[in-house]
């Protein structure tokens, strides 16, 4: 009989995970577990009768990079290919980003001449940032935090200002707690191979393209920046679910992991309603909850697993009829000195007009700030004058001090924060006629100073246990849809002692 593999967590990366393990050609058998009613984790879109489409978590994934062109292939693969959504180079949601500084929206700079004078919110030519990275000193220092990274090689109003709002962005998290080497490992690798970020990330690394398709040459020639799928980014967990079924291996909901532990040479698994039998386990559940199930004799990884923090986000996505963006773009960020709350805006009308639905024109913002779990909805009914969807993004690392408790947090009381965002930072004054709240409690790992050597302490436990166990998912080594993905497959590729 072929072992078994159970794959904890039916997120994208156990999604992932078992679509790599049934491609191979001599494939084990394979179950995922799935604690919650619906499979995909963080990616969740709602769809309306009108055909517009509300994202929760993600709304787009970016092209780039080996990781990148990986997922264009899975996708071409699970036949997607005709239902993508591409925002190419030249789009205003690729060239736009704003930032709200001071009461105010200001684009990021780009081009040769927002280089050579100062363009707000920045105080000086973003020139005189870079001259400073081609002249300092590299560190040698083994990590450091992000904002001291920026500091260091760019001065500190490009960290107060810019460092702030992209790790808000990315991560909902603080600049000064996050760790460089493990957040942003391309550009700590830049300086110590050129002693510059900026020489080292022109010149490169010489890393691989990734799996090609049609779809990741398309997307380079193009110059995407992201993409989605016409049904929403929820399409994707749906296809690899359609995928997974026929080829036998079995996706169970409702069914929770209360204890893992070892028993004759293999994993027993505890569930609600019995115990099953595993080979190998693959867990594509976050560390904390890992550590919660793991026997009392693999505590040292349950240490370090607990140590591995992550913070909430509410989104709240808002649609508004008769109104008009002040600017045009992918949406802004808002530093946390300006204000704690909010983390930012994102225009999804701009680039994804197909979600938009039929009938009425419409303008949809999403609001967030990343915490995860339950929410409210509130429908309106669409008219036939120009709408627009927004999605807000309140919380993150700020989320207690902000809102309270977030498996507590009062939905009117984040539609209201979201509302007067919207009002204050875009203008817009309507009530909106649709809203959505979303509250994912504990939804983004925070890689805090150190992370790098949390992560081999657990690599080093397993290899000298040698536990039958693969960890993977946003905990470890990457947040993005692409980098789950890629752990799932890598560790998929150990598993089955293929290449890479």
């Amino acid at each position: 009989m072929p072992p078994t593999v159970a794959v904890v967590g039916g997120g994208i990366s156990g999604l992932a995970a078992c679509y790599h393990l049934a491609r191979g050609p001599n494939p084990p058998k394979v179950l995922l577990l799935e604690a919650s009613a619906r499979l995909g984790g963080w990616l969740q879109s709602t769809r309306t009768p009108d055909g517009a489409v509300f994202e929760h978590g993600p709304r787009g994934i970016r092209p780039g990079g080996a990781v990148g062109a990986d997922t264009l292939h899975m996708v071409s693969e699970l036949g997607l290919e005709g239902d993508i959504l591409p925002v190419p180079g030249d789009h205003p949601a690729s060239r736009n980003r704003f930032l709200y500084v001071g009461g105010a929206l200001h684009k990021l700079p780009s081009g040769l001449g927002a280089l050579l004078r100062p363009v707000p919110p920045f105080s000086r030519a973003l020139l005189w940032s870079g001259v400073r990275d081609l002249l300092a000193p590299a560190e040698t220092a083994p990590d450091e935090t992000v904002h001291a990274f920026a500091q260091r090689r760019f001065g500190r109003e490009v960290a107060d200002v810019a460092v702030d709002s992209l790790c808000r962005g990315v991560f909902a998290g603080d600049c000064r707690a996050l760790s460089v080497r493990s957040c942003f490992p391309a550009l700590f690798e830049a300086e110590r191979r050129r002693r510059s970020v900026l020489l080292g990330l022109a010149l490169g690394s010489g890393k691989e393209r990734g799996a090609e398709s049609r779809l990741s040459r398309r997307a380079r020639a193009e110059r995407w920046s992201q993409w989605s799928l016409r049904g929403g980014i929820q399409s994707l967990p749906e296809a690899l679910a359609a995928f997974l079924r026929p080829r036998g291996v079995e996706l169970r909901c409702h069914a929770p992991l209360r204890r893992l532990r070892r028993h004759g040479g293999r994993w027993q698994l505890t569930l609600d309603d019995g115990t099953m039998t595993a080979d190998h386990v693959i867990s594509a559940i976050p560390a904390a909850a890992l550590a919660e199930v793991l026997p009392a004799e693999a505590e040292p990884l349950a240490r370090e697993l607990r140590r591995i923090p992550a913070v909430s986000v509410a989104v709240v996505n808002l649609q508004y009829e008769g109104v008009t963006l002040p600017v045009t773009g992918f949406g802004h960020l808002v530093p946390s000195s300006e204000d704690t709350s909010v983390l930012g805006i994102v225009y999804d009308s701009v680039a994804f007009p197909q979600h938009d639905g039929a009938g009425a024109a419409s303008v949809r913002l999403t609001v967030s700030g990343r915490d995860g779990g339950g929410g409210t909805v509130t429908m309106g009914t669409p008219r036939g004058d120009l709408t627009l969807p927004a999605q807000v993004m309140l919380g993150g690392a700020w989320f207690g001090q902000s809102f309270g408790d977030p498996a507590a947090a009062a939905p009117a009381l984040l539609l209201r924060r979201a509302q007067e965002a919207v009002r204050e930072q875009l203008g817009l004054e309507p009530m909106p006629t649709r809203c959505i709240v979303r509250v994912h409690q504990a939804c983004i790992p925070q890689y805090t100073l150190g992370h790098w050597q949390r992560t081999e302490r657990i690599g080093r436990f397993l290899a000298e246990q040698q536990l039958p166990l693969s960890l993977v998912g946003a905990s470890y080594a990457g947040v993005s849809v692409n980098d789950c993905i890629a752990s799932a497959k890598a560790a998929v590729g150990r598993l089955l002692g293929q290449p890479r």
